[in-house]
């Protein structure tokens, strides 16, 4: 693989591929885990603020180590980060199986059964940080070995790569609904599962010959690369990496900044370098980007669910319709669609379809409607993360494998600290003015409380206040409480109308250079 010349090794890439698998079958076997109220809630004695915790312990070290993993990988080699990550996922195992064995003692009721829950909720929480850990690393190999094996096609590529996750959503979510009765005598048969496409990709890539990093090959230095992500990309990705961790193990924010700023400045006085304006562009509309495609999907699949429930089907087909979107265009059309479009035009058409999908969702009353935008927004947001990687590292091979995956770990993040508490909080305004609309300000005043949170005050409606109403009065009010927060998607399209302008203002900027072109090293 060292030759320009020569042939990629497919194997290697669809090992590449079922690893991706991989970490989607975590993720879909830990969410149904955890949400489904049978299952860790009950076992550990878990409530909705725990389950959720501990649902997010296995997201925020993914993002981290996708960045930290990307400034070492090229020196500790791609076959040492693929066997990190499989030891990652077989540690989580362990310790998943270490809790149930606790709580599943004989015996065990009362203070001893509280004991024990506590116990094994620490061996779950430990054990779901380090699967974040190995599914981030899994992203930090992929993304620079295909990019590498397909010089010449990256974004195409990529887009068939970044089908695995969808792909892995689609089976896992199947097999998680086929199991769900044999699972609910023992939940350990949903770790067992994930441990098939774990096997799958160890065998298929521990003996596989990974190329050579093109910003290795080409002699461009380590210190080169960080250069092209510079001051202003460390600023951001610090800033959000300590404030990720500040807010899971308390930190004050004074300190936050503290070690945000010195880290920041130590790495552009090293690199010497501001960043490259490029890569600081992609960054920042990477923020809306994630918050588009991973923020609203709870809102999306919320909207569908309840429907979906009331005519029989489980709430999980939800997740598998709109992920069986994804992977067939990205699988199947990427190709034809990124040659017909070009990367920024691709883009800048899932931006409008998106904005389309999301304003029309807002007001879709029947089911049938639903499914329909539904549909138009899932073909809006599926393309938008690899091709943004495409891009990124057709535009700056330099950056290797720091750039490529620096942007996903930035969007991952961003999601989770600024762009799912912004929904949020618009969520909450769109619910308000709902409830007025329907009622009046004072009946609002008196089921909602202020609250504050990193940018501001807003006010959010009290579950208990709610309950506490004459059954009449409450059932007008949850009416516009749902119609509420259907109505704040037309809000949250401002996310890729922001998206679009960026790309509108990419291509002019291309074209007065004479077109697109990736650049080669």
């Amino acid at each position: 693989m060292s030759s320009q010349d020569s042939q990629p090794d497919m194997k290697l890439f669809w090992g590449c591929f079922i690893a991706l698998i991989t970490t989607a079958f975590a993720f879909i076997t830990r969410a149904f885990l955890v949400n489904a109220e049978s299952f860790w809630p009950s076992t550990f004695g878990l409530d909705q603020v725990q389950a959720q915790e501990l649902f997010g312990a296995g997201i925020w070290p993914f993002a981290i180590s996708i960045i930290v993993f990307s400034l070492i990988i090229d020196n500790i080699g791609y076959r040492v980060a693929m066997i990190f990550s499989f030891v990652c996922y077989a540690l989580y195992a362990l310790l998943a199986f270490q809790a149930y064995g606790i709580v599943m003692a004989e015996g065990l009721k009362g203070d001893e059964l509280k004991i024990a829950q506590s116990l094994a909720y620490d061996r779950l929480y430990w054990g779901s940080v380090i699967l974040g850990l190995g599914n981030g690393t899994v992203e930090a190999f992929i993304n620079p070995v295909v990019a590498t094996m397909f010089k010449k096609d990256k974004t195409k590529w990529l887009n068939i790569l970044h089908a695995g996750w969808p792909g892995g959503l689609v089976i896992g979510g199947i097999l998680t609904i086929y199991l769900g009765a044999e699972a609910a005598e023992d939940w350990r048969i949903l770790i067992y599962l994930m441990a098939i496409p774990a096997v799958i990709y160890l065998v298929m890539l521990m003996n596989a010959r990974f190329p050579v990093n093109e910003r290795v090959e080409s002699g461009t230095s380590y210190k080169e690369m960080l250069a092209e992500f510079g001051y202003f990309g460390a600023l951001l990705s610090a800033y959000l990496i300590f404030r990720q961790l500040g807010m899971v193990f308390g930190w004050e924010e004074n300190f936050v900044y503290f070690i945000t700023l010195a880290s920041a400045a130590a790495y552009g006085v090293y690199c010497g370098s501001l960043g490259r304006p490029l890569i600081i562009f992609m960054c920042l509309i990477m923020i809306p980007l994630a918050t588009t495609e991973l923020g609203t999907d709870g809102a999306i699949s919320g909207l569908m669910e309840e429907p979906m429930k009331a005519a029989g089907y489980n709430g999980l087909w939800v997740l598998i319709y709109t992920s069986a979107i994804m992977m067939v265009l990205r699988f199947w059309f990427a190709g034809p669609i990124v040659s017909k479009l070009g990367p920024l035009g691709l883009l800048a058409t899932s931006a409008v379809l998106a904005i389309a999908g999301l304003y029309l969702l807002s007001s879709a009353t029947s089911l049938t409607m639903i499914f329909v935008f539904a549909t138009l927004y899932g073909f809006g947001k599926t393309f938008f993360w690899p091709t943004t990687l495409g891009v990124v590292s057709e535009q700056c091979p330099k950056g290797g494998a720091l750039t490529l995956n620096a942007i996903a770990g930035i969007g991952m993040l961003a999601v989770g600290i600024l762009g799912g508490p912004v929904i949020g909080k618009m969520t909450e305004d769109s619910i308000k003015a709902s409830v007025e609309a329907a009622t009046s300000a004072e009946t609002y005043d008196s089921i909602s409380n202020d609250s504050t949170y990193f940018l501001g005050d807003y006010t959010a409606v009290d579950g208990d206040k709610v309950a506490g109403l004459a059954e009449k009065e409450q059932e007008e009010i949850k009416e516009s409480i749902q119609s509420g927060k259907q109505g704040s998607l037309a809000n949250v399209a401002i996310f890729p109308f922001f998206m679009l302008v960026c790309y509108i203002a990419l291509i002019l900027y291309f074209k007065n250079k004479g077109g697109y072109k990736p650049v080669e090293l």
